[in-house]
């Protein structure tokens, strides 16, 4: 018998960061609540996550057909109570579709209405992105969550007054190279972006290889 192919995809990095950010989404979350997280990538990420942060429930999403199987494969293979299976999501879109009732199969609106949600969690997105998504993003988190609710970025900026580390201004030419509506975001076009959108900057935290965890609350 032909054993089905196993479908997990996997980052790097995600076994590198996820303490550190662990370390820090444990010190910022609501108590309560479902964390939606928007460009879960391979999935690797959300299994480790909702395990650790429990009774908190966490929705990933992915926009690409094939990381949103890789995401169900990973949850086949650490299978947690309170992660739910994925939807598709495009933070670039408005409204998203979990605002026009698309909901995973283990997930009802009475559920939400019960533990809404409380966090957007955005790892690695926005500057592997046009800025048109992270324009939705912050408009996206603004509409969905609550007075108090967080918004956490992850990833590398440009910081104002800051030189880029060597490392972070090869990887933000690459990401223009690949496509010239790519690169390492200013924080504080971010920061005032966010403002139009009622989110106010809380913290900035460093985190290894030059990354940054930014929390927005509304």
């Amino acid at each position: 018998m032909v054993s089905a192919p196993d479908r997990r995809q996997y980052a790097p990095a995600t076994e590198r960061n996820r303490d550190p950010i662990l370390e820090v989404l444990r010190q910022v979350l609501p108590p309560q609540g479902t964390i939606l997280e928007v460009a879960s990538g391979t999935g690797q990420h959300c299994v480790y996550f909702a395990s650790a942060l429990a009774p908190r429930r966490w929705l990933p999403s992915e926009v690409e057909p094939e990381l949103q199987a890789s995401i169900v494969a990973w949850q086949t293979r650490h299978p947690t109570p309170n992660l739910m299976a994925p939807i598709a999501l495009d933070a670039g879109d408005r409204p998203w579709s979990i605002e026009t009732g698309t909901l995973p199969p283990n997930c009802t609106a009475a559920d939400l209405e019960a533990e809404p949600i409380s966090t957007i969690v955005a790892i690695n997105l926005i500057h592997i992105a046009p800025w048109s998504v992270g324009l939705g993003l912050l408009a996206g988190a603004s509409r969905l969550l609550p007075p108090d609710g967080i918004l956490y970025l992850y990833g590398p900026f440009i910081e104002p007054g800051k030189p880029l580390a060597p490392s972070n201004l090869a990887f933000h030419e690459s990401l223009q190279f690949r496509n010239p509506a790519w690169g390492l975001r200013d924080l504080n076009v971010v920061e005032a972006a966010a403002a139009a959108e009622g989110l106010k900057l809380q913290r900035v935290a460093p985190m290894s290889a030059n990354n940054l965890s930014v929390i927005f609350k509304k």
